[in-house]
């Protein structure tokens, strides 16, 4: 495939990518590299082609990559680990009597290991390897067993494995194959430390493959500690922003309003540092770029009509700092891997939830001096009511107040006064935009393990009815 052939099949997929020399992504399970045992099996599991994150993540572990993968649970992430993991077992020597697994996976909570341990062990059998299982609310003494008669792969919370660790129960001398699964839940539940532990007694050429559903500051700190040039891997309607970046909404009138906002506030956001501008359409985009120049900024502009040479020198000029700000459309700016950002304005909304998490995560990024929490504004109008529906569940999801006009503002989108889902591409679960809803589909996703995020989630509640009296 051409690198144009690439960008579109991973336009299609839904995917994004950053890192250096990232693989391209497979189209069918027949381009891993397989077996027939081992197709078999899939095709017995009823698995006929690669989910988005699977055609992603599959070429990158392979290579031998260290991998970052941002997806939600039911992505299909976990046999996007699992596969690879197993082949990475089966071509290193077979374990001897007393020696360690060589593939360890550690999971937030002892339901969703049970869910890996049961995955990999289906896959593994295909070649007569075996897999532990090493959680709470059971006894330990069957886990110390299974792991004694030798298990080429321990699944695990960071719990129950740091006891056995610190006992010598369990050997990390052969481990060369870690993923860390759901890693912003287990920083949640307070497994930073353990994590840290657990991995500083892996050898250091290991590979690690980490997967989560947001990339809050502190996931990413520990990725920047324990992954060594990873890809980072975004795939489909994450529907959650970082909850590092502060999302600041304003409702305006109508278009006409949004300049003399920009001009009242353009001075102080753009002193901040480094700022981005998204505009809906290429002649506004240029517009805008005109008209803030004329006003003493330095400007760069970047959309689909410019020439390569025009859009290498725009953001050469804006990577080196010779321009502070960069006025974009969204298709320009796509792909692009743009650092030290600290500021995003959303002049004009974007057409969907999705492109409006893309467009914010590019505030708050890893940069030269760490990473820095970034804020992004947004100017919705009145006409604006559905996009205004999808932004407020955006906003609550991802811990942000929600202003009082642009709630009164999303009221009048019909569906989101009936609770459904809002229209557009940027949904993958119901917005459910009333208090009692949002209780309901949180509740459902909660667990024993889970009681700090279950008072995070009342106090939502409780704040969400405060803004909806009338």
């Amino acid at each position: 495939m051409t690198e144009t052939e690439v960008a579109a099949l991973r336009a299609e997929l839904g995917v994004r990518t950053e890192g250096s020399e990232v693989p391209r992504p497979l189209q069918s399970f027949m381009q891993v590299g397989l077996d027939r045992k081992m197709l078999a099996a899939l095709m017995k599991a009823g698995l006929e082609a690669p989910t988005p994150i699977q055609a992603q993540a599959f070429p990158i572990a392979l290579s031998g990559r260290d991998m970052i993968g941002i997806a939600k649970t039911g992505s299909g992430k976990t046999l996007a680990f699992t596969l690879p993991m197993v082949i990475h077992v089966m071509h290193q020597r077979e374990l001897e009597k007393d020696e360690g697994p060589i593939a360890l996976v550690l999971s937030p909570t002892r339901e969703l290991a049970h869910q890996i341990f049961v995955q990999a062990k289906k896959f593994l059998s295909v070649y007569g390897a075996h897999c532990a299982a090493i959680y709470g609310g059971v006894g330990t003494w069957e886990q110390v067993q299974a792991l004694r008669k030798g298990a080429e792969v321990v699944v695990a919370t960071p719990g129950r494995l740091i006891g056995l660790v610190r006992k010598r129960t369990v050997k990390m001398n052969r481990v060369t194959f870690v993923v860390l699964d759901e890693a912003d839940r287990m920083f949640e539940m307070g497994f930073e430390p353990q994590l840290r532990s657990i991995l500083g007694q892996v050898r250091p050429d290991r590979q690690t493959l980490m997967f989560s559903a947001t990339f809050r500051r502190r996931v990413e700190a520990l990725a920047r500690d324990v992954l060594c040039d990873p890809v980072k891997v975004m795939v489909g309607v994450i529907g959650q922003a970082n909850e590092d970046i502060t999302q600041r909404a304003f409702v305006l009138p109508n278009d006409n309003a949004k300049w003399p906002w920009l001009m009242a506030n353009l001075g102080r956001i753009a002193a901040e540092g480094r700022l981005l501008i998204f505009a809906s359409s290429k002649a506004g985009c240029e517009e805008l770029a005109k008209n803030v120049k004329a006003r003493g900024f330095s400007v760069c502009c970047l959309h689909g009509d410019k020439s390569q040479q025009e859009r290498n020198e725009a953001l050469a000029k804006f990577r080196s700092g010779a321009c502070s700000i960069l006025v974009a459309t969204d298709v320009a700016a796509r792909g692009l891997d743009i650092k030290d950002v600290k500021n995003v304005i959303n002049y004009d909304v974007a057409k969907n939830i999705d492109t409006h998490v893309h467009r914010i995560g590019r505030t708050g990024r890893m940069g030269t001096d760490g990473c820095e929490p970034g804020t992004a504004y947004t100017l919705v109008t009145m006409k604006e009511s559905q996009f205004a529906a999808q932004l407020v569940y955006n906003m609550d999801v991802s811990s942000q107040e929600v202003p009082a006009d642009l709630l009164s503002l999303a009221k009048k989108d019909s569906q989101f006064r009936r609770g459904a889902p809002a229209k557009g591409n940027g949904s993958t679960r119901g917005s459910g935009n009333d208090y009692a809803s949002l209780t309901r589909r949180h509740a459902r996703d909660l667990d024993d393990e889970d009681e700090h995020e279950l008072l995070r989630w009342l106090e939502a509640v409780v704040e969400w009815k405060v803004h909806s009296r009338p």
